[in-house]
């Protein structure tokens, strides 16, 4: 119990440090609202899941001699997101009601999680020292509490910033540069995720 105690601790302090996750998150729900927040959390949380499945499965090593494509993706990424920072910052202001969220939200959070090789090396070494028998109950228990306290402190970022976008609602112009920013910042912290 004191080793799970332990887990939620660190994973919270972690959750609250911003990273590309969150700088999309952040740009997502203050761009769209926190419906589109919230899918791009459970975009962003799947993704997570995908890498610690790979870790339980002992992906990573196979992942390390995969790095190359890996790192493709990754920069295709880098590459979109900055993008998608630039085009949004020099977007015109508009009204928030009328504005709707992309269908493929929740992929691309999904993409953006599963793609950055640093969680996965750092889940590969974080996540082991809180299982204390090895067992795959073990496993299966760190794994779930580390995705809900991801979850759940995600979603408090949600409610940052659908705060900052009833604030922000009275300068729209305000709201698309924040966004534009929080969008190429998700961008350039996923092309400063270096490999270990």
């Amino acid at each position: 119990m004191e080793m799970l105690v332990a887990l939620v601790i660190a994973t919270a302090v972690l959750v609250m440090i911003p990273g590309p996750n969150v700088a999309l998150i952040v740009a997502n729900s203050v761009q769209y609202g926190p419906r589109s927040g919230v899918m791009t959390v459970l975009g962003t949380t799947a993704g997570v899941a995908l890498q610690l499945v790979a870790v339980v499965l002992g992906m990573a090593v196979v992942i390390e001699f995969a790095a190359d494509m890996l790192n493709w993706i990754r920069w295709a990424g880098v590459a979109y997101l900055i993008w998608l920072g630039i085009r949004t910052w020099r977007t015109p202001a508009s009204d928030l009601t009328g504005i709707k969220p992309a269908p493929t939200m929740f992929l691309r959070a999904c993409l953006l999680s599963a793609a950055n090789p640093k969680t996965l090396l750092f889940n590969a070494a974080f996540l082991p020292q809180f299982v204390a028998n090895g067992s795959t109950g073990g496993v299966l228990v760190v794994g779930a509490v580390f995705l809900a306290v991801i979850f759940i402190g995600d979603l408090m970022w949600v409610a940052f910033a659908d705060a900052a976008r009833k604030r922000l609602s009275r300068y729209s112009h305000w709201r698309n540069r924040l966004t534009g920013a929080f969008l190429a910042a998700a961008g350039l912290g996923l092309a400063l995720a270096k490999r270990v």
